[in-house]
């Protein structure tokens, strides 16, 4: 039978390998530790939820060290008044009373102290103290939690020392460690050791890998370890490890094995909780699919679980996405019958859906009525109005918003600047975007990519396309490197101007950074060349992008089908329309008027009035400009009963006549090829 002491020695000698360091090293700290906090965020350690709970209360002075202790702490300032008090104390405190100090400190909140910790726990040891089991997890805990997970492995060798049994609170610590460096092989491994070794994980292990492996989308990896938790037996998988599981397929986007996983917790007895249904709810709500998310909603009710108010925030969100204010507000109110009191987040997410959608009156009831139920606007309220006002051309109404923001004591970020110079740019309204810009500087706002690329295109929208390049140029000086997004709206401004050398200039600048032109480059590459005749070029340029793996969309059809009739090559523009429905594009109602224009032209006028009727046949309905192009054709050819016929249909479906059309039919009254029958309708026409 094998002893204690040697699964302690075994276990040391395995996990020591697990991490490259050819020295043990005790408690002492490495000397290049730095003394002070860290500026990490790191996951919730496993070991706190086997830690004592501490309020975190804020407390100036306390005269009983160890009542100052058990309170809890929100700075660093307040434990470090506390260590000396207790030092001081005659006799000493216990280890245990050092450990509680050192548990509570690792709480504070956002950035634990755990260099700080570490250095403490030196001068405990300093004192006389010998370390316990829990100070050395405390310790392993510290180290982890900074990155260095070799000093925490390190810290088994002094266990076995002293002569403490290694737990599996310490493993779980040294896993979360591997996880958090992104050493998840690593892990893995030593999650098998730690099971041949004897020893039983717990669901705060199993947790903290499927939080590790989830979180780095190892989809194959963490259902192996789902079905390994299921055959040892011991610790089997609740509704949180499930939800860690769907969660991720969820953002993965693979609903369909997530609701597999659903259907499976369901088989085996383990219930599904609010977060579960949250999940898949935002899952299904991400892929559009609003119908499933309403019908999970009502599984979720029938089955005596209450939606929270995440539920309703994703809903919400959800529907404002995808413009369906309307059903997003029903939701809203269906909520706050329920009891259930809006926040911050379900303001926000109706203000987005009224601003996306340009109904900015809506925007401000709902921004009066958050503001009178208590709910106080952040930042992101303002950036989102803000971004509202901007897209509706509201720029007045916006820079109102914006000067408001410092007077609540708010703090414009780059987003707020970024907003405003875009509002200013679409208005062309640039001498404020430049000033606008002088004071972000000012302020303190570092300019990013998005605020670049917003004022190269308002200078490409004004012509100014040399101070479009100085900005280009200045990007590189700042250190910051042109996106995709850069290039595409530069190369398109050019092409706009007739200076395709330089657009193709910039457009083999991005191949040599490394950045792969897409569908919008090439688009208007083309669009260029079929403006100037150059249809051959341009031909070319389109067997070009499909060799480089480029899939053209519809707009890239409409550029060519256009260029093709537009240098009279109708039976090509024909033979590449046809081709549409077997490339898997659908065409669009551009797609249609483009290839009525060629018809009219050419005065195949019956064939054009002929794909009109199937236009509705394979639902895209026709537009006003469809139907006044044919309208056109037929009065320069002075068929003036089918003309009005058409007008009469268009008038029923609420179109009207372009100007254009109402002088052709007015200048056919005094045509002398144009018949009395028919010149009489033309004038009740006109009466009308």
């Amino acid at each position: 039978m094998t002893t204690k002491s040697g699964i302690f020695v075994r276990a040391f000698l395995h996990f020591h390998g697990v991490c490259s360091t050819s020295k043990l090293l005790h408690l002492s700290p490495h000397p290049l530790l730095p003394k002070f906090n860290f500026n990490f965020h790191f996951f919730q350690s496993p070991f706190s939820c086997y830690c004592r709970n501490y309020a975190y209360h804020t407390v100036d002075h306390c005269d009983d060290p160890q009542l100052f202790l058990q309170l809890g702490f929100t700075y660093i300032d307040y434990p470090l008044s506390v260590f000396p008090q207790m030092k001081s104390l005659r006799p000493l405190p216990s280890i245990i009373d050092f450990n509680q100090l050192f548990i509570a400190m690792c709480k504070i909140k956002p950035h634990p102290p755990f260099s700080t910790v570490i250095s403490l726990s030196r001068q405990v040891q300093l004192l006389g103290l010998r370390p316990n089991g829990y100070s050395l997890n405390i310790m392993s805990n510290c180290y982890c939690r900074l990155g260095f997970v070799h000093f925490g492995f390190s810290l088994l060798a002094y266990r076995i020392k002293l002569g403490y049994q290694l737990d599996i609170v310490t493993f779980t610590t040294l896993l979360n460690g591997l996880i958090h460096i992104d050493k998840l092989d690593q892990s893995v491994k030593l999650l098998d050791k730690i099971v041949k070794l004897g020893f039983q994980p717990t669901l705060v292990t199993y947790g903290t890998m499927f939080k590790g492996l989830c979180r780095t989308s190892k989809y194959a990896d963490a259902l192996n370890l789902l079905r390994k938790m299921e055959s040892h037996g011991h610790c089997m998988p609740d509704a949180v490890i499930y939800n860690t599981i769907i969660d991720n397929y969820c953002k993965g986007k693979f609903l369909h094995k997530a609701l597999t996983l659903f259907t499976e917790m369901k088989a085996k007895s383990i219930s599904p909780d609010v977060v579960t249904y949250n999940t898949l709810i935002q899952g299904m709500c991400t892929l559009g699919l609003w119908k499933d998310a309403k019908k999970m909603l009502t599984e979720m009710l029938e089955n005596n679980i209450v939606p929270d108010i995440v539920t309703y925030n994703t809903l919400i969100d959800m529907h404002c996405k995808d413009g369906k204010v309307d059903e997003a507000r029903a939701i809203y109110e269906s909520m706050t019958k329920r009891g259930l009191v809006p926040n911050i987040i379900t303001y926000n997410a109706l203000l987005d859906g009224y601003c996306l959608r340009g109904e900015m009156d809506e925007a401000e009831k709902l921004m009066d009525l958050m503001v009178k139920d208590g709910c106080k606007p952040v930042l992101v309220t303002f950036n989102t109005l803000i971004c509202g006002y901007c897209r509706e051309g509201m720029v007045d109404e916006a820079r109102s918003i914006f000067q408001s923001i410092s007077k609540r004591g708010l703090v414009p970020n780059i987003i707020t600047y970024n907003a405003m110079l875009d509002g200013y740019c679409l208005c062309g309204q640039m001498d404020k975007a430049e000033n606008l810009l002088d004071l972000m500087v000012k302020d303190g706002c570092k300019s990013d990519i998005v605020t670049f690329n917003t004022l190269i295109n308002g200078y490409c929208k004004s012509r100014k396309l040399d101070k479009a390049l100085c900005l280009f140029q200045e990007m590189h000086l700042k250190g910051l490197s042109p996106d995709i997004v850069t290039y595409n709206i530069l190369i398109d401004a050019f092409c706009k101007d007739n200076r395709l050398t330089f657009a193709c200039k910039l457009f083999k600048e991005m191949e040599t950074h490394r950045l792969k032109p897409n569908v919008m480059t090439w688009n208007s590459l083309l669009d260029c060349l079929c403006k100037n005749s150059h249809i051959d070029e341009a031909m070319a340029l389109m067997r070009g992008m499909e060799k480089k793996g480029v899939v053209p969309d519809i707009i890239t059809y409409n550029i060519l089908i256009d260029g093709l009739c537009e240098a009279g090559k109708l039976e090509e523009a024909l033979d590449v329309f046809s081709s549409l429905t077997d490339k898997g594009l659908q065409p669009d109602v551009y797609t249609y008027n483009i290839v009525v224009k060629g018809l009219c032209k050419s005065g195949s006028l019956n064939d054009a009035v002929e794909l009109l009727l199937t236009m509705e046949d394979n639902r895209c309905p026709p537009d006003e400009c469809t139907y006044n192009t044919i309208i056109k054709g037929f009065l320069e050819s002075k068929d003036v009963s089918k003309a009005l016929e058409l007008v009469s249909t268009m008038r029923s479906r609420g179109f009207a006549a372009e100007n254009h059309n109402i002088v052709l039919f007015v200048s056919l009254l005094t045509d002398s090829d144009v018949s009395d029958s028919d010149k009489a309708l033309l004038q009740n026409f006109l009466k009308t």
